[in-house]
């Protein structure tokens, strides 16, 4: 696979120490928005993707859980950069709406997870980006579908 420029500047910051909470600071730069979450990486690659918005009141709803919208960025935070990361250099991506389940309440921090196989895309297409956002105790909280549209650039 060709890489992209974001997937070549993440193997550079894994090289350092604290790599991935740097490079999710560069994401928050680059989309400034993602900041009110703070959502940091734990693991990223073409293909997969895991970060985490732990607690805090900033994120916190009027009964205490984590605000269903912080939730919905973390999922646009992990689905994107996902996509960022896995496509091929002469791709694109852009999403095309976010569907979220709130499955139970967000009382603790919360990590999502998004996982695909296929990221050879060659040609316009839908992709369904499925994520599962867990709490603490690694019981499901909501579960979100995210479709990117894929096309070629140009």
């Amino acid at each position: 696979m060709a890489r992209n420029g974001t997937h070549a500047m993440l193997e550079r910051f894994e090289r350092m120490p604290a790599g991935l909470k740097l490079f999710s600071m560069a994401v928050w730069l680059k989309a400034p928005y993602f900041r009110t979450a703070r959502p940091w990486f734990q693991e990223l690659r073409p293909g997969y993707a895991r970060a985490t918005v732990r607690k805090r009141w900033g994120v916190t709803n009027h009964i205490g859980t984590v605000h269903a919208i912080a939730l919905c960025n973390l999922c646009e935070f992990v689905g994107g950069t996902l996509m960022e990361v896995s496509i091929r250099k002469d791709m694109r991506w852009i999403p095309r709406g976010l569907q979220i389940d709130y499955v139970a309440k967000a009382e603790s921090d919360v990590t999502a997870i998004c996982s695909i196989d296929d990221i050879e895309w060659r040609e316009k297409a839908v992709v369904d980006l499925p994520l599962t956002v867990c709490d603490a105790q690694e019981q499901v909280v909501a579960r979100a579908t995210i479709p990117m549209y894929v096309s070629p650039r140009g």
